[in-house]
């Protein structure tokens, strides 16, 4: 199994550690069909074995999440908030110009001083259905469409627009989660309960429904689904969304997980993480240990994590990990 990390720097190949991609911003790590693919502060790159990585365009946009429909069409969500597709395995890109051009697009924004453009960061296609489109926009709610972009309809978890991370469950094409923030569009909302954290939709997006209760620190980002049954959810989650090692006490971060849809929550962390003085920024599922999670952290480390809450550093001493893959 070969495990990839994204960080402020490039792309790092962990067991041995080495640097494979000097670049900023490295987002996003994923594999799909036999390429890897990189969304970077400077575009998309990809590669075939991991290691040795190629340019493929969208070189103008920070890359925040790639994925590919049922139809092996891909699609990529960048910042500024727009969407592209590509119809050949990510060589070409063209804009899907429908997503940036609906009314709601005016008002995408990431509420900071000075104003950053919003972030079509988290993306969900349908398994079976080439038509069925989700796109959560940080800051500015879940996009989605039902014929392939050319019409979308805009939801919003909790009325939270602060859009992270979103996954479907794999065994239920209609179950789909998001995890959530404090950002307003008019600036950041009160830090109470039902308003940043997990939320879950039964009926494909169309409602939502707050699966975080009695959980804290409640400000949601880093989330994996596990394709494997019982297809557990593990959330890492901080204070704010500016929580780090550098803060007195440190990031005060948690990594929990739920294995029934998010009913109920444990903590994964050890004794070491529990909370954590690093705040978790890389997350996703760990082929190789059942239950397991790979993790990486702003202090540049990188852990695997199993099931029964044990930790075992993986690397250290990389940049700041944004991103995990592995295969």
């Amino acid at each position: 199994m070969r495990v990839i990390a994204g960080t402020t720097k490039g792309v790092f190949s962990i067991e041995p550690t080495r640097q494979v991609l000097a670049c900023r911003g490295v987002r996003e790590l994923v594999r799909l069909g036999k390429r890897w693919f990189a969304g970077t502060g400077a575009g998309l790159f990809a590669s075939d074995d991991g290691v040795a990585w190629s340019s493929v365009g969208l070189t103008d946009h920070e890359v925040w999440q790639v994925r590919r429909a049922a139809d092996g069409a891909l699609y990529a969500g960048t910042q500024p908030a727009r969407l592209f597709r590509s119809d050949d395995d990510g060589e070409n890109w063209h804009e899907v110009e429908s997503f940036a051009a609906a009314p709601e697009a005016a008002a995408w924004c990431v509420p900071v001083e000075p104003r950053l453009p919003g972030r079509a960061r988290a993306l969900v296609t349908d398994g079976k259905d080439p038509n069925k489109l989700w796109v959560g926009v940080e800051v500015g709610g879940i996009m989605r469409s039902r014929d392939r972009g050319e019409t979308w309809q805009l939801t919003l978890p909790g009325d939270n627009p602060d859009l992270h991370m979103m996954f479907a469950h794999p065994a239920s094409r209609d179950t789909l989660f998001a995890s959530t923030g404090y950002g307003r569009l008019d600036g950041v909302a009160e830090m109470i309960e039902g308003n940043a954290g997990v939320f879950r939709s039964d009926d494909g997006g169309t409602t939502w429904r707050y699966v975080f209760k009695g959980i804290t620190p409640r400000y949601a980002r880093p989330m994996c689904i596990d394709p494997r049954a019982p297809h557990a959810l593990t959330v890492a989650a901080a204070p704010t969304a500016f929580s780090s090692f550098k803060d007195e006490g440190g990031a005060r971060a948690e990594l929990l997980r739920t294995e029934d849809g998010g009913a109920t929550w444990r903590s994964l962390g050890d004794a070491s993480h529990s909370p954590s003085r690093a705040n978790f920024h890389g997350l996703t599922w760990d082929p190789e240990v059942p239950d397991g999670v790979l993790v990486g952290t702003d202090t540049g480390e990188v852990w695997r994590v199993d099931g029964d809450a044990h930790w075992t550093m993986l690397a250290s001493g990389l940049p700041a990990v944004l991103s995990i893959a592995a295969h």
